[in-house]
């Protein structure tokens, strides 16, 4: 029987209510909110005490999420089983300590050498199971500012009943970010490159998501943290997390701080604290893209242009996944939201009011971090702990050496391998990072992608002459 935290609401406050395959296969709320669970199920202490492996965390953080809305076994007989054999350690995700009371979460073991691949094997294998229940066939829409994309090509090439379709900025990703997407040869992908930023992109997808002349031909979603499926999939490594600091003899509630672009890896935490998990606090630490960081720190929530920086995969100034933050901290106010959103699309900049403004920052702060910083803290990982690490782990290590230590840990999330940002990573540390293995077979494959302007018209045209 249905529980309301496998019933799915609308931030916006007017779509009907979902199951978790309808909140999967559709993505995004027919009247443009995002979906989220009714109410936050409870995780009991059990599931992170230490030892447990990343599998068996993984099955009690999502159960209670997916209900009956799949075939019975569906989560432990596919998806999880892609957890247990596309990541190299067995950990999947381990815990690296730097120096007392701080640790490095390291996430980018997977296919594709980065954190997103942890809830894309997951997201694939359950639409697949999801898929096959109902008969139907997938069309799935990704804006990328790198790593989703190239996590999103690896888990569904090839894959039956679903065609994916990629935009990225184009010339805005790493040049092996790019690869990961583009020399994949498989007929049910498309690779779109936009001249504009990731807000751009992001802007498309949207537009796309809601039109509905473009669902005529299947079922047509994304596969973006806008999807809360992608989205939860995140919240076990937070659990594992706090598992492996068991394990090490830490027993006192953690404050992570998570390099932020989009915000769903951020809210993937804040959710498994709302689950139960004994979190002390969030840190979103944010690279010159600052909107976020503003808005929390000043009130207004103002888009500008994105900027170029070495972390590209925080590139954003429009992060999607702050509307669940939103509605979740006013209350489950789905006429503010709206309100708030629907102006923020309109002008450009919003006004949170004070009480919202208040109870966002009880769930989380926020840090900007400088270019320059990123890279002197690039050398400074390498020079005092001996770890090369990419520009977003780098801008997580410099917020979290300001968090105070003396009440319990603090663990960095570390995002992505740094040879995927050797251009970034190199001069610093004076070598090349040495790449896993994923990235060396790349190889020099020829690569397919298709450039288009940042206009709806040059996007809809684009994915009806794919969907066809």
């Amino acid at each position: 029987m249905a529980q309301i935290s496998d019933r799915y609401v609308s931030t916006r406050g007017d779509a009907s209510d979902a199951d978790f395959a309808e909140a999967l296969l559709r993505g995004m709320a027919p009247d443009g909110g995002l979906y989220m669970p009714g109410a936050w199920p409870s995780l009991s202490p059990d599931a992170w005490a230490a030892g447990r492996g990343y599998a068996e965390i993984a099955s009690r953080a999502m159960a209670p999420f997916i209900g009956d809305a799949l075939p019975a076994g569906a989560l432990d007989r596919r998806a999880l089983a892609r957890l247990t054999s596309g990541f190299e350690p067995d950990e999947v995700t381990p815990l690296r300590k730097l120096e007392d009371s701080l640790y490095m979460l390291e996430l980018f073991h997977g296919p594709t050498a980065a954190f997103k691949d942890l809830a894309m094997q997951l997201a694939a294998a359950l639409s697949s199971e999801a898929l096959k229940a109902s008969g139907e066939r997938l069309t799935l829409v990704t804006a990328t500012s790198g790593d989703t994309g190239a996590a999103a090509v690896a888990a569904f090439a090839n894959t039956d009943r679903v065609r994916l379709i990629v935009l990225h900025p184009h010339e805005r990703v790493s040049p092996v970010q790019r690869r990961q997407m583009t020399t994949v040869e498989a007929p049910n992908v498309l690779n779109l490159a936009v001249r504009g930023d990731f807000d751009d992109c992001q802007r498309l997808v949207k537009g796309l998501l809601a039109d509905e002349s473009l669902r005529s031909a299947g079922r047509f979603s994304s596969v973006n943290s806008i999807n809360w499926a992608r989205l939860a999939g995140q919240i076990p490594y937070y659990v594992s997390a706090v598992s492996q600091l068991a394990a090490m003899g830490e027993t006192r509630a953690p404050v992570f701080v998570v390099p932020t672009g989009n915000f769903g890896d951020a809210f993937a935490g804040i959710a498994a604290s709302k689950m139960g998990l004994p979190v002390a606090g969030f840190v979103a630490a944010v690279n010159r893209n600052d909107a976020l960081a503003r808005a929390i720190n000043d009130g207004v929530y103002a888009r500008k242009a994105a900027v170029e920086t070495a972390s590209v995969s925080m590139d954003v100034q429009a992060p999607s996944n702050f509307e669940r933050l939103v509605f979740e901290a006013s209350g489950r106010d789905a006429e503010l939201t709206r309100t708030l959103f629907e102006t923020f699309a309109r002008e450009g900049t919003v006004t949170l009011p004070p009480a919202l403004l208040d109870a966002i920052r009880a769930e989380v702060s926020a840090v900007s971090v400088s270019e320059e910083t990123t890279r002197d803290q690039i050398a400074h990982a390498h020079a005092t702990w001996g770890q090369v690490v990419c520009p977003h782990t780098a801008v997580a290590l410099s917020a979290a050496r300001g968090v105070d230590r003396s009440r319990g840990p603090v663990v960095a999330l570390s995002t992505a391998h740094p040879a995927k940002f050797g251009k970034d990573v190199a001069p610093v540390v004076g070598f090349d990072p040495e790449p896993p293995r994923v990235i060396r077979e790349l190889g020099d494959r020829a690569e397919r992608f298709e450039v288009i302007d940042a206009d709806a018209s040059a996007a809809l045209a684009a994915v009806r002459a794919f969907a066809a």
